[in-house]
């Protein structure tokens, strides 16, 4: 860990920068967008995408289609459906916004938004096993975030995306880190990018969620603070309570790493009553899933 301290001294000297105004276009606009997609009020997201750009640059409104996708994806991960969809979607946003580059090479958030664009088909790749066409986008959402910091250091959102690379690029398993052999990919630094996405969490104006979800992943994985992964997490079910995503996660983190089946039980009970009164997104299906963990949890128990 002894290399982590260039990183937390870069760290330092990007919190020392002056505040400065927005670097992104419409960025509360934008933000509301993306709270919606996170508390899975994904037709109340397309309605107001359907007006937000413009103003807003279309690039962004097509990144952020793509990424309320995504999400539903995360909720159903067995339903396949919404796959070549979200590749479409993807796609879209990603000539929308290398258009955006080439036009305006000198403009930092068209940078950020073409990584932004890969982002969504970046996770669904890694979702379904795609290793090498993960990493190869992963490659191209890294090099444009990059090339947005040369041009914005006080783009701080941009860092989450960095920061996520050093991080997994250091942890990593061996296939992985021979893929990024392949593809002639620095190495990575697992503190450095914690502290790049903790940096965007608490400055930046549009992933904040999306970082405490990624961080509270991290915790539990590499970390092995599972009690921060569950503070994270009950925060978003807090601001989120429509997406089951997140009481879900709260769930496991009692059962894996706690081991504390009273709460697992609990979390799941809430989460059922939730769907039955509708209060949840997909709620027959996530109705039909905490009833199925319930009755393993209840299973195990009489085994003991």
């Amino acid at each position: 860990m002894i290399k982590g301290f260039g990183g937390l001294l870069a760290a330092a000297c990007v919190l020392a920068l002056p505040a400065a105004a927005s670097s992104l276009t419409e960025v509360a606009r934008l933000a509301a967008i993306y709270d919606a997609i996170l508390d899975a009020q994904f037709d109340r997201a397309a309605e107001q995408l359907r007006t937000a750009c413009p103003p807003a640059p279309e690039g962004a409104c097509q990144a952020l289609g793509a990424v309320s996708l995504q999400w539903q994806i995360l909720i159903d991960p067995q339903n396949r459906s919404l796959d070549q969809p979200l590749k479409q979607a993807a796609a879209g946003a990603i000539a929308a916004n290398a258009a955006w580059t080439a036009r305006e090479p000198m403009r930092a958030e068209a940078w950020f938004y073409l990584a932004g664009a890969y982002a969504p088909l970046v996770q669904v790749r890694v979702l379904r096993g795609e290793r090498l066409a993960a990493a190869r986008d992963g490659k191209k959402i890294k090099d444009a975030l990059e090339r947005a910091l040369q041009l914005d250091p006080a783009l701080y959102d941009a860092y989450f995306g960095i920061g996520l690379y050093h991080y997994y690029a250091d942890v990593a398993p061996m296939y992985a880190k021979l893929l990024r052999w392949l593809l002639l990919l620095p190495g990575g630094d697992r503190v450095k990018g914690l502290q790049e996405i903790i940096l965007a969490r608490e400055r930046g104006e549009l992933l904040r969620g999306e970082a405490d979800f990624q961080l509270h992943q991290l915790y539990v994985w590499y970390e092995q603070r599972p009690h921060d992964a569950l503070a994270l997490l009950k925060s978003l079910d807090a601001r989120y309570p429509a997406n089951p995503i997140f009481l879900e996660r709260i769930a496991d983190v009692y059962d894996t790493y706690l081991h504390d089946a009273g709460a697992t039980a609990d979390a799941w009970r809430t989460l059922r009553d939730r769907a039955r009164d509708d209060r949840v997104a997909f709620a027959r299906l996530i109705e039909a899933r905490a009833d199925r963990k319930l009755r393993e949890l209840a299973a195990r128990r009489a085994k003991k």
